[in-house]
């Protein structure tokens, strides 16, 4: 019998995945930080239909200086796909600071351990 192929890897993901989501809850990135690249990159459209973003400096600045301690947030982790040390992923997040989010990784696994190289997001308009 033949082990799943990618079980560790998934759980490995997911781990990356929740430091996201409980830096978010708690508006501390340095609990995220570990699991984005120093080169990661996060980009969305802004309400002008522009292209907005640029280093992943971008998303640790606002979750310090613009979000508040958010314990009623809930993050789930919607998908994630593997191939090999390639994954995407994506988070739906509600009440973060009064925003809900999806956002899109994409994850690298470099010398061993996934790391986020790349966020794109959409912000949700409140009803």
């Amino acid at each position: 019998m033949s082990k799943p192929t990618y079980v560790q890897d998934y759980q490995a993901i997911v781990e990356v995945l929740n430091k996201y989501n409980d830096g978010c809850k708690q508006a501390d990135s340095s609990i995220m930080k570990p699991a984005f690249s120093e080169q990661a990159t996060m980009f969305s459209v802004d309400a002008e239909g522009k292209l907005a973003g640029g280093g992943i400096h971008n998303l640790f600045d606002g979750i310090d200086t613009a979000f508040q301690p958010s314990p009623e947030a809930q993050g789930a982790i919607v998908r994630v796909d593997i191939v090999g040390t390639a994954a995407s992923a994506r988070i739906d997040t509600n009440d973060v600071s009064g925003f809900c989010f999806t956002d899109f990784f994409h994850l690298l696994k470099v010398e061993g351990k996934w790391t986020v190289v790349s966020k794109i997001f959409h912000t949700h308009i409140a009803p």
